[in-house]
């Protein structure tokens, strides 16, 4: 029998992934595959459970939860010799790369989604905070993931994060940087920094046609503009404009960022360290299931291996 690694996170988003279990397991077993299914207990505990997955050679690891664990799991297996096929079954509050990628919170859709095994190899982003699938910032609103309390996520999910937003509103950072990226060097005062491979971050559409296996990262940065700063986050975030005065955009493989600023950066949604980062893609390294409607939107043909 095929082998399937299946890591979930029982307490992502409202905490109800564990009563889907034994439908998501008897649905591997129609399709000929033996399921060990791992529990993380703390966190970090996804890192090494993908990890050992890679070592045991599964045919496919699932994950089930939040950005959080995901991101764990792809810190585990970023450089593995081998690296299963990776199928996404999001239980956390907000799931951005799943909203990206077009997987349904609803268990059987994105089962559907699995077992058609539809495949490409997806970038990864390496820092000197360990490595990211589709985001790390600092500013304004990025610590909202980390700082929500869980109760409240589990009550009344999204909209906690609303709540969280409210009570930032009035502490915008005024964060000096320098930016040295592909094609020169970047200097000033900035509110809101984001180095983004994806479409969608904090529920937001924040990359109107972002690519996903080309070996660059959108970079997208905020000027800080007294008593502006959150009429350009209003405009950008709901309104998605392809130009906006004030925010600066574009694309690199490589990125030095430098500040002193004492806020810590948000990867993944998890907390990392301040200071300065240094950035490399990896491109096409984690094979990912994909829901097939979005494979010619963010996945260049020529890169197909």
């Amino acid at each position: 029998m095929k082998k399937c690694t299946l890591i979930y996170n029982p307490v992502s988003g409202k905490k109800k992934f564990v009563d889907e279990i034994p439908y998501v397991v008897d649905r591997l077993n129609n399709e000929g595959y033996e399921v060990s299914i791992k529990k993380t207990r703390r966190k970090k505990d996804a890192i090494y459970l993908s990890r050992n997955a890679a070592e045991e050679q599964v045919d496919l690891l699932i994950i089930a939860g939040g950005d959080g664990t995901l991101h764990e799991c792809i810190n585990g297996l970023a450089e593995a010799e081998y690296v299963p096929k990776v199928g996404y079954l999001p239980s956390g509050t907000a799931c951005d790369i799943a909203g990206t990628l077009k997987i349904s919170k609803n268990i059987k859709k994105a089962m559907d989604v699995i077992l058609e095994d539809e495949v490409e190899y997806i970038d990864l982003v390496k820092s000197n905070h360990g490595y990211f699938m589709y985001v790390t910032a600092m500013g304004t609103y990025v610590d909202i993931s980390y700082v929500t309390d869980s109760r409240l996520k589990k009550y009344i999910g999204y909209f906690a994060y609303i709540l969280t937003g409210i009570k930032e509103f009035f502490t915008i950072p005024m964060i000096k940087t320098k930016i040295e990226h592909d094609e020169g060097v970047i200097r000033g005062y900035f509110s809101l920094i984001m180095v983004v491979n994806s479409k969608k971050v904090a529920g937001f559409n924040i990359v109107q046609k972002p690519i996903l296996n080309d070996g660059k990262v959108d970079v997208v940065l905020y000027r800080y503009i007294p008593l502006f700063n959150n009429l350009l986050y209003f405009i950008s975030f709901l309104l998605s404009p392809t130009f906006l005065p004030g925010v600066q955009r574009f694309r690199s493989s490589k990125l030095r960022i430098t500040t002193d600023h004492h806020h810590k950066w948000n990867t993944d949604g998890e907390e990392s360290n301040a200071g300065n980062v240094n950035i490399e893609v990896k491109q096409r390294v984690v094979p990912l299931i994909i829901n097939k409607k979005i494979k010619r939107r963010y996945f260049k043909e020529e890169y197909k291996l």
